[in-house]
């Protein structure tokens, strides 16, 4: 199938405390990219406001068995999975019912391992899996750190803003924290600059200083601000499909090809 992995997917947690930094859209597209190349993705929607599962077209009504279900219920992963339009590109819907996951897990044993005890089932070798994408909710919640300590990496969509830096700091101190308390494996993914604009002398500042801070960490391929990327949720499409000649979608297939480079043997 891949070279990514030996039976078991590879688990991402796509993390970002701040909303609006393209983190549900790098989930689609980077997910949707990679299943056009070839490789088996699911999308894990693990936060309450359903984008993820809204920007797939998933509709409300349709969201039969949900991240709820998989985390809270005990479901099988299989049995949560849904088909997208797209061959090879799965999705496991959130509802508004995930809202209230915070409160109920506080009395739940291994609260914060729910979501990995809920992969770790032997049924996912058998569908032949390449990755699993969780996309977290905007904060460092309790479902966001279920998330780490699931996950065999963490991706970071960073937009090129004032601050971004600071707030990128906080999340390595809970990646350090979760390390060092569940999940001594979890490491860094990468850090992927989104909506760049690079007549902008503050995306470019803030560029250069990822670059300089973070090295290797920051991914080559860098995502433009495009106005395909946003008009394609409101489609129910990924932008790879909803224009597939866009800048936007040429920046996630090659942030893809440079995704499955760094996960060869």
């Amino acid at each position: 199938m891949s070279d990514v992995h030996s039976g078991r997917p590879k688990v991402v947690a796509i993390v970002n405390q701040k909303g609006g930094v393209g983190k549900t859209t790098t989930a689609i597209n980077l997910g949707a990219a990679l299943a056009e190349a070839g490789k088996k993705v699911v999308i894990i929607d693990l936060d309450p406001q359903g984008n993820a599962s809204t920007g797939l077209g998933i509709e409300l009504e349709d969201r039969h068995s949900t991240t709820y279900d998989l985390i809270l219920e005990g479901m099988d992963l299989i049995d949560a999975l849904q088909g997208t339009r797209i061959p090879n590109l799965f999705v496991v819907p959130a509802t508004s019912d995930l809202s209230s996951a915070d409160i109920e897990m506080l009395s739940k044993g291994q609260r914060t391992a729910l979501l990995k005890m809920a992969l770790a089932t032997d049924r996912i070798e058998a569908i032949g899996l390449d990755f699993v994408f969780i996309d977290c909710p905007p904060s460092l919640s309790l479902l966001t750190v279920n998330a780490m300590v699931a996950a065999d990496s963490v991706l970071v969509p960073l937009q090129s803003e004032f601050f971004a830096l600071e707030g990128l700091s906080q999340l390595m101190l809970t990646v350090r924290e979760v390390r060092q308390s569940a999940n001594p494996n979890l490491s860094i993914e990468g850090v992927v600059l989104t909506m760049y604009d690079g007549r902008n002398k503050l995306a470019q500042g803030v560029l250069a200083d990822a670059k300089e801070t973070l090295g290797e960490l920051v991914f080559h391929t860098i995502i433009p601000r495009n106005v395909r990327v946003s008009e394609a949720p409101s489609y129910a499409q990924p932008v790879t499909e909803y224009d597939p000649a866009s800048k936007g979608s040429i920046a996630y297939r090659a942030l893809a090809d440079e995704f499955v480079a760094r996960h060869r043997i």
